[in-house]
């Protein structure tokens, strides 16, 4: 494994730090407070590429390697965690789902409209009553005159009620248990799905987020992704690209508690001396980069096995839990260097704060990354 980046990847990440420097920092604190979908942000990621991660150019993707798409996330991140979200969303959950399950004519009508930013996509599998329990889902869909018919409801779905279409999943063999599980495409138009959007959460407030509902909704047979009871499999696939684009933008949440803290410390003066001479804050500013530091590496480990068709569940699984979890310690501790000051929407710190947190929940809360973590380990699973 090399550590060094390639002039490619050196010149992406410039890239991408000078548009979230230029184009998302300075809406970043408005947007959070009302609560805004960033969609002008959006429509100029799109012609740079970002929206396209390692998608193969043939359909319209940036054909990124799986460092180059970290580094996209990281630099994203450390800007602005619900533009993050919705990227990570767009690429890791919808994009590499269909091209990785999807038939021929799907990659060939939806890619290039994903990767291009005229389609929004979402990722449905959670519902109320199954989170982290995925297999106990309760949609259902069920065959009907040459198509399928969908009914039940989906909670806590990212850009739910702003996306044009979504892979949506449903029990089509209720006998069956985990295996009864499909996947379909689902058009925001599709008479009988509906949704209401969430409001009041603690973080990625510009990020939307609803609860979706599907009332004898129907769906042709050529939506459906995979095959009838691949439903779990596709989704379990997906989720460890998920997981990886949430750990790199971990990662850049820490590198922008780092700086932040940095540059305050050495400007805010107490007892006649800047702060950074402090003892205990070169501690907290210490423990930041070395977590820093650790979670890269382990994101840039998961990869580099992405990069070779390699299986990186496991390393997956820990990158997301440790930089998760560090998110939450850095951007704490970074308020704290900040103090009062750490407590107001002036400073970015806060909002690291509030946006770290939903890390360790979505997509696997940190503690079934450590199940998951614990049964590769032992060989023994700890739930059903």
């Amino acid at each position: 494994m090399e550590f060094d980046l390639t002039e490619e990847q050196k010149k992406l990440k410039e890239k991408a730090a000078r548009f979230a420097q230029e184009e998302i920092v300075p809406l970043a604190r408005e947007n959070d407070a009302l609560e805004r979908f960033p969609y002008g942000i959006l429509e100029k990621m799109a012609p740079l590429g970002f929206l396209g991660g390692p998608v193969p150019k043939e359909y319209g993707g940036a054909g990124l390697d799986f460092i180059s798409d970290a580094i996209v996330f990281e630099e994203i991140g450390k800007a602005c965690s619900s533009v993050r979200t919705i990227v990570s969303v767009q690429v890791s959950l919808v994009e590499l789902s269909v091209l990785r399950w999807g038939t021929p004519a799907q990659r060939k009508r939806l890619l290039p409209l994903l990767c291009g930013g005229k389609l929004l996509g979402f990722f449905a599998i959670t519902e109320p009553e199954a989170g982290s329990d995925a297999a106990g889902i309760k949609t259902t869909a069920e065959r009907r005159n040459g198509g399928w018919v969908l009914n039940g409801e989906k909670a806590w779905i990212s850009t739910g009620g702003v996306a044009g279409i979504g892979i949506v999943f449903a029990r089509t063999d209720p006998a069956a248990g985990p295996k009864g599980i499909s996947a379909f495409l689902v058009e925001k138009d599709t008479p009988g799905f509906t949704s209401v959007d969430i409001k009041g959460k603690l973080g990625l407030k510009s990020a939307n987020t609803a609860r979706l509902f599907f009332k004898d909704c129907v769906v042709p047979e050529e939506n459906i992704l995979g095959r009838p009871g691949e439903g779990l499999k596709i989704a379990l696939s997906a989720l460890d690209d998920g997981r990886y684009g949430v750990a790199a933008g971990c990662v850049g949440i820490i590198d922008g508690c780092v700086e932040a803290s940095v540059k305050y410390a050495k400007e805010r003066r107490q007892f006649g001396r800047p702060i950074a001479s402090f003892q205990l804050v070169q501690d907290m500013i210490a423990r930041m980069a070395v977590d820093r530091d650790a979670a890269r590496l382990l994101v840039y480990r998961a990869g580099y096995l992405k990069d070779r068709g390699m299986r990186n569940t496991l390393e997956t699984s820990v990158a997301k839990y440790f930089a998760s979890e560090a998110a939450v310690r850095a951007a704490t501790d970074a308020i704290q260097v900040h103090g009062g000051n750490g407590y107001s929407n002036e400073y970015p710190v806060e909002r690291y704060l509030r946006d770290a947190k939903v890390a360790t929940i979505y997509e696997g809360t940190s503690q079934i990354q450590k199940l998951i973590i614990g049964e590769w380990l032992t060989g023994s699973r700890a739930f059903v």
